[in-house]
């Protein structure tokens, strides 16, 4: 695996764990009405959006390398 691809996976993975802790954070909002779980809802949401764009940055600057 090349550095490019575990970079991908690792990137994935980031991601699909900051939408986990968002949903988490909002669900623990609406149960317990605590602003910081609404805060940590917005946090981890702005993360995975960053993240994305992040990935799509990466993805632009090295389409010329393999993944293998």
């Amino acid at each position: 695996m090349s550095l490019k691809s575990f970079h991908l996976v690792f990137l994935i993975t980031s991601v699909l764990l900051a939408l986990f802790l968002a949903v988490f954070s909002f669900d623990q909002f609406q149960q317990t009405g605590d602003r910081s779980s609404l805060l940590w809802s917005m946090v981890s949401g702005l993360t995975a959006l960053l993240l994305v764009v992040y990935g799509r940055y990466f993805l632009r600057k090295l389409k010329h390398i393999s993944y293998l």
